[in-house]
């Protein structure tokens, strides 16, 4: 897949799998994109997979504010 259809599907697994907001998932992935994350996935074509997707999606939820466990009320 390409680039943007890469990002497209870390995008989409960050909604569907975490239940972000689509508005949020982009967010993350937009955040993830300037910190460089995806500059490895952008020069070698075979990081762009579909497992590789869910792996990135999953790192950069637990990466986030929205990803970490709140302690349980008391």
């Amino acid at each position: 897949m390409t680039y943007e259809e890469y990002l497209d599907e870390v995008t989409t697994l960050i909604f569907e799998k975490f239940g972000v907001p689509e508005a949020a998932a982009v967010k993350l992935v937009v955040s993830a994109q300037d910190k460089e994350f995806f500059v490895r996935h952008d020069e070698d074509e075979k990081l762009r997979t579909v497992e590789q997707a869910h792996q990135d999606a999953k790192a950069i939820y637990e990466a986030s504010q929205l990803g970490v466990k709140k302690a349980p009320k008391r």
